[in-house]
């Protein structure tokens, strides 16, 4: 009789702990804290969105151009020959791999006085970077150039944790261009610049050094270089501009062999002020 009493109470202590084993193992399925923290892309976790660009197409660039400002450029392009002049006008598209990111054109015009270039490239940012926008990771290829160009008051580019990898082209190549024209110059902005003596290097006058441009963009600013190589005398003018999440690169240049008439700063980075502010009044298009 005592054997019969004792096995239903020994049962029922073993169930006991049976069921408590298996709530144990099923806690961790209900909603009260103790389970795993979820795994990444699942419910509960979050991931910072960056802000995507503005501008999600670019120009076609060549056409971008009008042709009025190309003829002022390049002075003396086609010498009456209109066909010639078309020719010439038309520019040559730059070959890229992606012309939603990146497009370019470029044009050249040699006369017995020398040989100019000229050329736009246009490259509309997209950041891989997590929490970090288009128009911040522009602003970060902006500086870079403007850091390398040693512009002075630039502004400096936002920072952020993440690998400096960013969009695939990384920034914006100066563009290859070369142009020029010894003759008179329209004026920067609106505000009259007194002429350089052909001799004296670009930051002799700091109304033509380089520098921060304020009429341009989000940001922008002018580079000019005089240098003298064993085939003659060439100033290479570009401006840098940012609007949004594209950056606008311009690239000018006049060649000479003649030593006595040392391309001017005035008149190309003239021309090539006036050229940003036109491409930058365009907008670019979405």
């Amino acid at each position: 009789m005592q054997r019969r009493a004792y096995a239903p109470a020994a049962a029922l202590a073993s169930a006991a702990v049976l069921s408590a084993v298996l709530t144990g193992c099923g806690g961790g399925s209900g909603s009260g804290g103790g389970g795993e923290d979820p795994k990444p892309g699942q419910a509960g976790t979050s991931t910072a969105t960056a802000e995507p660009g503005k501008y999600h197409s670019l120009p076609e660039p060549c056409g971008y151009v009008s042709r009025d400002t190309l003829r002022r450029m390049l002075p003396g392009v086609g010498d009456g020959d209109e066909e010639e002049a078309k020719r010439l006008l038309q520019g040559q598209a730059a070959i890229t791999y992606d012309t939603d990111r990146r497009v370019g054109c470029r044009w050249k015009l040699e006369t017995p006085n020398g040989t100019r270039h000229l050329s736009v490239d246009f490259e509309r940012v997209v950041s891989y970077q997590p929490g970090m926008s288009d128009e911040n990771r522009a602003k970060q290829l902006y500086q870079r150039q403007a850091t390398a160009a040693h512009i002075p008051n630039a502004t400096p580019a936002p920072t952020t944790s993440a690998s400096p990898g960013g969009s695939p082209g990384g920034g914006s190549p100066s563009a290859s261009a070369h142009t020029a024209d010894p003759g008179p110059g329209p004026q920067l902005g609106d505000a009259t610049v007194a002429p350089m003596t052909p001799s004296a290097p670009p930051s002799a006058d700091p109304k033509l050094a380089p520098r921060v441009l304020d009429d341009l963009g989000d940001d922008a600013f002018v580079d000019d270089k005089l240098a003298t190589t064993g085939s003659g005398v060439h100033r290479d003018v570009k401006v840098v501009f940012r609007s949004s999440n594209v950056l606008v690169t311009i690239a000018y240049d006049q060649w000479t062999t003649d030593a006595l008439h040392v391309p001017g700063s005035l008149d190309l980075q003239g021309k090539a002020h006036g050229l940003a502010r036109e491409l930058d009044a365009g907008h670019f298009g979405n």
